[in-house]
């Protein structure tokens, strides 16, 4: 249903400026995105234009020039490295008359060919249908057809494209029940996880920032390694044991690009609940990439779409080695670890990194006090098996009121428990205040799973 391009189809490029010449960065970004689909780039077009063509979005006097570049190198596919409207797809191919795919389409397919789990793939698939579900009309007369002509079939009937868009919202619906289910036996196990808490470490980051080679690094695991966009899509999940003792979960995640399409945003979601509900995330950044700032941003942009946004970085400059810069390890003024310097491809500063993440997740234990509600005396049990409540006392109403010393990370979680109310000790007067006007930290969204 959806059209990829085959290995080695030979591909005209086009990248615009809009109000400004093309990057040539961005432009050798998208050669890379093409080669990771199998295209064979045979010409590349750039220009500029103040604002998209409503038409062609790139005008039509560049339109015509693509039709001759695409005529002359003998080029199969058209490949764009813009977001297009499905009626500026449907009108370069029909003055090119060769398939046409935007920058969205060129990611989708990337992925397609890259997912390897069950859950991997149906994410891809309803990604893909949800893409495509506004492009059926793409300037073929059989969508216009209307079905007729047998017993019980005349009459005005239901035409192609009703057809197509009926089956399209069926399937996606199908999808969407599947990725449900596989999402609740996620939070099933993510839950067991929590009986005993263990706080979670994600890798996000840029697209061959550098994230799997350093996972492999940290864990020894057999992740896939490649020097190539999206290498791997599946998420990895390891234990790992700090400096002290402090075990926490180290989880490998599927990287970011700038524009990355919405549909593939929604799609892997669940997937993406590793990095929404980490403890701390570890942004892992090509320090030798002259436009790490701006991959950063766009990192920093997909994780406030997923919710992540508030959670405690660090961030880690991956590829020191190609800078022949020392690893280091950089603090604030507070003495948190902000930032480390790194090597994961020879191992250099993986110690200090270690000792960053034990830092940070080592938060100094809070004495609180946590009313629960009647119906939660699981919740109740496992503060209980953990060890952290010394006192407890009964409620008029059924609930109970617990005196427990936490870590910030715990007591945070728990605020986020509807029913939970928290408050701590103040150190200054040893009188309860509420939580949030005490800690500093933002509140990450779910963070740790321990309701």
């Amino acid at each position: 249903m959806f059209e990829r391009p085959r290995t080695g189809e030979r591909a005209v490029l086009v990248r615009l400026g809009l109000g400004a010449p093309a990057d040539p960065l961005d432009i050798e970004e998208f050669t890379q995105l093409a080669l990771s689909a199998g295209a064979q780039p045979v010409v590349t077009i750039t220009g500029r234009r103040e604002r998209p063509d409503p038409r062609y979005f790139v005008g039509s006097g560049k339109a015509e020039e693509i039709r001759a570049g695409a005529q002359l190198h003998s080029a199969d596919v058209i490949l764009v490295d813009h977001a297009l409207s499905p009626s500026q797809e449907r009108n370069l191919e029909k003055l090119t008359g060769r398939r046409v795919l935007d920058r969205n389409g060129l990611i989708l397919d990337i992925f397609a060919q890259r997912a390897r789990s069950h859950e991997g793939k149906l994410q891809v698939e309803l990604a893909q249908l949800k893409h495509i579900a506004t492009r059926l009309v793409r300037g073929w007369t059989h969508l216009e057809r209307q079905r007729g002509g047998g017993i019980g079939l005349r009459g005005p009937g239901e035409t192609q494209l009703e057809t197509d868009r009926r089956l399209v919202a069926q399937r996606v619906r199908v999808l969407t029940h599947r990725l449900e289910k596989l999402q609740l036996q996620r939070e099933t196990g993510r839950r067991a996880r929590a009986e005993i808490p263990v706080p979670s470490v994600a890798l996000v980051g840029y697209t061959n920032a550098g994230k799997s080679t350093l996972f492999r690094a940290m864990t020894g695991a057999d992740a896939y390694v490649a020097d190539q966009l999206f290498a791997t899509l599946d998420p990895l999940v390891r234990r790992l044991a700090l400096p002290g003792g402090t075990q926490c979960v180290f989880a490998d995640t599927v990287g970011f690009i700038r524009e990355l399409p919405h549909e593939l945003v929604a799609a892997f979601r669940s997937t993406l609940t590793e990095a929404r509900e980490a403890t701390l995330l570890l942004h892992v950044i090509d320090a030798s990439d002259p436009r790490r700032d701006e991959h950063v941003e766009a990192v920093n942009a997909v994780l406030d779409e997923i919710g992540a946004g508030d959670i405690p970085q660090v961030r880690v400059y991956n590829k020191i080695d190609r800078l022949e810069v020392a690893p280091r390890l950089e603090r604030d003024a507070n003495g948190d670890a902000t930032s480390v310097w790194i090597s994961a491809a020879r191992g250099e500063g993986l110690d200090l990194l270690r000792t960053a993440i034990a830092g940070r997740l080592a938060r100094s234990v809070r004495a609180a006090t946590v009313q629960l509600p009647a119906g939660l005396g699981a919740l109740r049990s496992r503060l209980f098996a953990a060890g952290a409540v010394h006192a407890e006392r009964a409620r008029d109403d059924g609930g109970c009121e617990l005196s427990v010393q936490l870590p910030d990370v715990e007591l945070l979680a728990l605020t986020r428990t509807p029913g939970v109310q928290v408050t701590v000790d103040s150190p200054a007067a040893g009188v309860p205040v509420a939580l949030a006007g005490l800690l500093e930290l933002p509140v990450p969204p779910a963070i740790a799973d321990i309701h």
